[in-house]
């Protein structure tokens, strides 16, 4: 029998990549891909009242951008949003940072404990944060008062998830209360992957921890901090489910709080008196999908770029 020969011997090696890939290549294309390329088709099409879907062009743009009442809700949507995405920046990622410096000191006991604690927020269901912090915010039977109270700040509370101008901040430090684990975990990894070497021979320089922070451990972890700041940006554009859990499809109070998910949610769906359109929930789908695509990169060519790369 002849030898089949090395070329054979190649496929053998080469098919179980193919087979490996595969299925996560299907499943993502099915509930990704798919999706995003058909909410673009549909935001093209109109179905007038009684009559079949029509091909109409940007006309669904124009509504949303151009139409008074609907440019009036998505730009407070937006710019919500931005404000959303602007404290989960200067607290959420700050904090991640600072914490992830403290459990990375040698000295630190019990780091594992911090750790596990600081995490478990992010393992909670958003319906339940949302509701636990409804409880403890509450005017009424609240125990926020009373922490409040043991610290001589009582005089400063009040019903911030009630009020116009608070709503939004409030509901923006809760997420970040939830979420502050996650670019804890990143920058820590990263932190740890720097060589004991370079922290010892600075400590022996005469340097503080702090000092080692500041100017070793953080220009070495900011390709790190970049993806922290960018997946945020990624993350916040497509929020919804605080926002509904907590205040409901309407945004509450007067729209303060409503972002572009709840917009896109009463938008396809309908909520209460107003009738969904999926052509129209589509458009600000994709006018979504545009400003992601556009902070993305931005990222990628503005800032990745420029970013000192140091080999450890």
């Amino acid at each position: 029998m002849a030898h089949s020969g090395p070329m054979t011997d190649w496929r053998k090696a080469k098919l179980p990549v193919f087979a490996f890939l595969a299925p996560a290549t299907i499943i993502y294309t099915l509930f990704m891909i798919y999706p995003l390329i058909d909410s673009i088709r549909l935001s093209f099409y109109a179905t007038p009242s009684g009559g079949e879907m029509a091909f109409v062009g940007f006309d669904n743009y124009r509504t949303i951008l151009g139409d008074p009442d609907w440019s009036a809700t998505f730009w407070n949507s937006f710019w919500n949003n931005m404000k959303f995405f602007a404290v989960h920046m200067l607290v959420q990622n700050p904090i991640g940072i600072a914490l992830a410096g403290i459990l990375s000191l040698p000295q630190l006991r019990f780091r594992n404990t911090y750790r596990t604690m600081m995490i478990m927020p992010t393992m909670l269901s958003v319906v339940i944060v949302g509701f636990i912090w409804q409880l403890i915010l509450s005017p009424v039977w609240g125990v926020g008062v009373d922490i409040l109270d043991i610290f001589g700040l009582k005089s400063l509370f009040g019903p911030w998830l009630g009020k116009e101008g608070s709503a939004l901040i409030t509901l923006s430090f809760i997420s970040v209360w939830q979420w502050v684990g996650i670019p804890l975990m990143l920058i820590y990894a990263a932190l740890l992957a720097i060589p004991d070497d370079l922290v010892d021979a600075a400590i022996v320089d005469g340097a503080t921890h702090f000092e080692v922070f500041l100017h070793i451990k953080l220009p070495l972890v900011l390709p790190t901090v970049a993806m922290v700041s960018i997946l945020t940006f990624v993350g916040n554009f497509n929020a919804f489910d605080l926002i509904y859990a907590v205040k409901g499809a309407l945004a509450g109070p007067n729209f303060s709080t409503d972002i572009m998910g709840t917009l896109f949610y009463r938008t396809f769906f309908g909520y209460q008196l107003q009738l969904g359109d999926p052509s129209l929930g589509a458009t600000v789908a994709s006018l979504m999908f545009l400003i992601i695509l556009a902070g993305v990169l931005f990222y990628l060519f503005a800032v990745q770029r420029r970013l000192a790369r140091y080999q450890l």
